[in-house]
């Protein structure tokens, strides 16, 4: 199959993209700076409400994740082609449930991430491919999250997320029947996304009284209220997306090792 565009001309691309789209949100006239509640009336870090410190600093750390990635998703899709329609099962999945948008009682929003799944099937660094895609997609498609603010949303959701639902997935797999582990890795992996983000908004806005430790504590109050009900949510339905992966992609399953046999 001929390639018509390297990865690095896809990453010049993607480096201009932002590029453009940090002039057009820092240029534009300054708005009043955002309580504690209006940072998370939005799906993910909304668009330009990050310093632009802090969004080029979770650039940087993501981009690492997305490069190993990139060449692990290579690596499966050329030793192990029969898993393309799992890959693509575990985008999807993460897409879908990641757009959902439900309104909080506190007048925030949340929703399910998705991650897991695809974190078990192909562990955390591809799933940082197809989470960064997922988020690039909604910032462009749907107005959810946002360039500027697509590396943060990448590390808490398709980063911290995957890699806790990888490392239960790991530690627990062999010990416990697969729904109690699917369960706990798709609902702590919905968790710990939400407690990255709570961290990432309040080191860029700390409490001018209690500091990090506070706004940590206001933003994670936030989240909370529709977080943990999501998440307990997000673990059942990936329980039942298993399930039928077990039933009707069971060839697949073990070339990844989910399934003995």
């Amino acid at each position: 199959m001929r390639t018509y565009w390297s990865w690095t001309q896809v990453a010049w691309g993607v480096l201009a993209l932002l590029l453009l789209e940090m002039h057009v949100v820092w240029a534009a006239p300054a708005a009043p700076p955002a309580t504690g509640l209006e940072a998370v009336r939005y799906m993910h870090i909304m668009e330009g409400f990050l310093p632009p410190l802090w969004a080029i600093f979770w650039w940087v750390v993501a981009i690492p994740f997305w490069v190993i990635g990139f060449r692990q998703m290579q690596r499966i899709v050329r030793e192990q082609p029969e898993t393309r329609l799992l890959l693509g099962v575990a985008g999807a999945f993460s897409f879908v449930l990641s757009a959902l948008k439900i309104p909080s009682v506190t007048g925030s929003s949340s929703h399910p991430t998705g991650t897991g799944l695809g974190a078990i099937l192909f562990g955390p660094f591809v799933m940082s491919v197809l989470g960064g895609m997922v988020l690039l997609f909604q910032a462009v498609l749907l107005a959810h999250g946002g360039l500027t603010t697509l590396g943060a949303n990448t590390v808490s959701m398709g980063i911290v997320g995957p890699f806790v639902a990888w490392g239960i997935w790991r530690g627990l797999h062999e010990r416990m029947p697969l729904w109690v582990v699917v369960f706990l890795a798709a609902a702590l992996a919905n968790l710990s996304t939400y407690v990255m983000t709570s961290l990432q908004l309040a080191l860029a806005y700390p409490d001018p009284l209690g500091g990090i430790g506070a706004a940590f504590l206001e933003f994670g109050a936030i989240f909370a209220v529709t977080q943990i009900p999501l998440a307990i949510s997000e673990g059942i339905l990936t329980v039942v997306i298993m399930n039928a992966l077990v039933n009707n992609a069971a060839p697949e399953l073990r070339l990844r090792g989910v399934v003995g046999g």
